[in-house]
């Protein structure tokens, strides 16, 4: 039996944790099956997550880069500028590897707070989705996705906060936050 090869469009969204998680392991199989993984990351940046120094030893074929100015909290004027700025570099770099059709999977991390915050256009990302190679895997991280992209898309989880350390008080843990 011949194995199709169908590239899905896939959106990890909600209020709970676990959206860059999903995705992350999801790379990892892909990176497992030989597949070419690229992640880019509209918010983070700045910090040494896990993720990235994971991402350096497993060579070339899973690329990781952090895009982001960090977290928005609160952020006016100038501070937004700095974080529209990054992420619409992040988008060009977006659109270009997923018309470029190098990778089996590309993953466009916390993409849907960049939209939600008005850092990227709707349009410009509801674009990069349909110029995907049929066979390329995409995926969209991040809360508030819109409606247009769930229609769009092939698989939507929502991820929902049942339980969470900080409402505790206790802080982000290293291998478990970052």
């Amino acid at each position: 039996m011949a194995k199709e090869t169908k590239g899905l469009v896939l959106v990890f969204t909600g209020n709970g944790k676990g959206k860059t998680t999903a995705a992350l392991g999801m790379a990892l199989r892909a990176w497992g099956q030989e597949m070419k993984v690229l992640v880019l990351q509209f918010i983070k940046g700045g910090w040494k997550y896990g993720e990235l120094i994971a991402a350096e030893k497993l060579g070339p074929n899973f690329e990781m880069r952090q895009m982001g100015e960090g977290f928005i909290k609160d952020t006016g004027g100038n501070g937004l500028e700095a974080h529209r700025a990054a992420a619409q570099k992040a988008l060009v770099q977006a659109a270009q590897a997923v018309r470029a059709g190098e990778h089996d999977l590309v993953i466009l991390d916390e993409i849907n707070y960049a939209l939600s915050y008005g850092l990227v256009d709707l349009k410009d990302v509801l674009e990069i989705i349909k110029s995907k190679p049929p066979e390329m895997h995409l995926v969209l991280t991040g809360r508030n996705v819109a409606d247009e992209v769930v229609e769009l898309a092939d698989l939507v989880t929502e991820m929902r906060e049942i339980k969470h350390p900080f409402a505790a008080g206790i802080p982000a843990q290293k291998g478990i936050e970052f």
